[in-house]
């Protein structure tokens, strides 16, 4: 949907602004509902119900933005771009129930001793869609229409709810639900108070923050390797095929011993792969670096989704999720944002590299500062 949706509004607008946009239509409403979904996945219906309205507003976003491509709203700029925010904006909405319901029925359908192994196949299912989502929007608007590609989303919608509605689990009885306020901040709490897990996310969120290159990449194909679209797309591919590879390898191989050090070190080797990368010459070594971070991203996604749900009472995991998005969403969203700031400031490859280094300053930190995360041992946590 995101590739339709940016195609739809530049071939309306012919404005790079308005592509930036949509971002910005997508976070806002997510961060002002995440931790009032958190809350609700803990504390209200059921878990499936949560996870049922976030398909449910994703096929209402396809089903309005359909509508729009056909011209029904007529063919006014300003106004057809309106109402295609406004369509888009519920994703950012059912962005935020998705995770919590998601966590919270990982935890209920699976034993504890099988949580690392399932989050790297969680991983990987994950990262396949961030290959073949934009491939299947691209080549359906390009083959068909955009009303087609908007359709088929409404389809795989319907398919999502029924995948849900067919989940044989019995969910507990929840408590008499606390002020919502005083809900959030007992979360919040939790969070702050844990080492392990505010190191883990804390770690993950300033790695992403300094570490991700990827909104430079179309500067680094047209100004370093002279390259056009196809170019991007390689190594737009890259970190998800590294991060593949590496879920299904610990979907069989769960690492047990070590976690805390495997995680630093993994953020580490993410950030010496961006450095790499950096200093890169040409397009396929550019892809290789890309591709080695994509593996060392992928370990640290796996082992802290697994420490998450170890770590996280069942009572908190909606809030405990949420809290986790919205420092994933917001270092995705401001490392975009610093990476084009600092190659402002300092240049294209030097804030590559400057970003790299402090990813591996920010490791060096975080073992320094959250010993029990750098000493975990995942036995602890069961």
């Amino acid at each position: 949907m995101a590739v339709t949706v940016g195609w739809h509004i530049y071939e309306i607008t012919r404005d790079t602004l308005s592509l930036g946009l949509i971002g910005l239509v997508e976070v806002v409403p997510y961060f002002a509902t995440a931790l009032f979904a958190g809350h609700a996945v803990d504390h209200h219906c059921s878990r499936r119900f949560f996870g049922t309205l976030a398909a449910f507003l994703l096929g209402a976003s396809a089903v309005a933005l359909a509508v729009i491509s056909t011209g029904w709203f007529g063919e006014n700029i300003a106004s057809t771009t309106l109402w295609i925010y406004m369509a888009f904006a519920f994703t950012g909405v059912a962005r935020a129930f998705i995770s919590p319901s998601y966590n919270a029925l990982f935890a209920l359908i699976l034993p504890r001793d099988q949580y690392a192994r399932a989050a790297g196949i969680g991983t990987s299912v994950f990262q396949i869609g961030l290959v073949v989502g934009p491939a299947l929007g691209g080549l359906l608007v390009g083959f068909a229409s955009k009303t087609v590609a908007y359709t088929f989303a409404i389809f795989l919608c319907v398919v999502a709810i029924v995948a849900i509605w067919t989940i044989r689990v019995k969910e507990p009885q929840v408590e008499a639900s606390p002020a919502v306020l005083k809900s959030i901040a007992e979360g919040l709490r939790f969070v702050y108070h844990h080492q392990i897990i505010l190191g883990a996310l804390t770690l993950d969120m300033f790695a992403v923050l300094f570490g991700g290159a990827v909104a430079l990449l179309p500067a680094f194909i047209q100004d370093i390797y002279k390259l056009g679209p196809e170019g991007l797309g390689i190594l737009r591919a890259a970190p998800a095929i590294g991060a593949i590879f590496t879920g299904l390898w610990l979907a069989r191989h769960p690492i047990n011993l070590h976690a805390g050090r495997w995680l630093l070190a993994s953020v580490a080797g993410f950030g010496v792969s961006i450095i790499g990368f950096g200093l890169s010459s040409s397009i396929w070594l550019a892809g290789l670096m890309l591709l080695i971070s994509g593996m060392f991203d992928g370990v640290s996604v796996v082992m802290r989704q697994t420490i998450m749900q170890l770590a996280t009472p069942d009572a908190m995991r909606g809030r405990v999720s949420a809290i986790n998005g919205i420092f994933i969403g917001s270092s995705n969203e401001l490392g975009a944002f610093e990476s084009g700031l600092a190659a402002k400031l300092m240049g294209l490859v030097p804030s590559v590299i400057f970003g790299g280094l402090m990813t591996l300053g920010v490791v060096g930190i975080t073992a320094k500062l959250a010993p029990k995360l750098r000493n975990l041992e995942l036995h602890q946590l069961h």
